[in-house]
């Protein structure tokens, strides 16, 4: 005769990321990184997880929002405006910088023979 098995059940718990985005360095590394991939979605998700880092009432209070549509705005479904995308990164102490993307095995167009004489 077979002897059946006993699986035994495991307790787990939810991961979220903001547990352990407990400093400023971490912070802002996480973020930057979600900026450099470049996923719209994936930007709003991070700002979500940095929000709940901070304390999603004190992030929505202080962009002027109301918590529970700072949490649709930031759910994964979400499409928050941009305004609110740089006023919750505003409030988080946060703001954007724009670059030059570099471009590898592009050339970049010289704009000084495209003006007109």
């Amino acid at each position: 005769m077979k002897r059946q098995r006993r699986t035994r059940r495991i307790a787990t718990t939810r991961f979220d990321p903001a547990d352990y985005l407990d400093d400023e360095e971490t912070r802002l590394a996480y973020l930057n990184t979600v900026l450099a991939e470049g996923d719209p979605g994936e930007i709003v998700n991070a700002l979500g997880t940095l929000a709940r880092a901070r304390g999603m009432s004190r992030v929505a209070r202080r962009a002027g929002l109301g918590r529970e549509s700072l949490y649709k705005a930031l759910a994964g479904n979400g499409n928050p405006e941009f305004r609110t995308i740089l006023r919750v990164a505003a409030a988080m102490g946060y703001t954007f910088e724009v670059r030059a993307a570099l471009r590898i095995g592009r050339r970049r167009p010289d704009l000084r023979r495209s003006r007109p004489e």
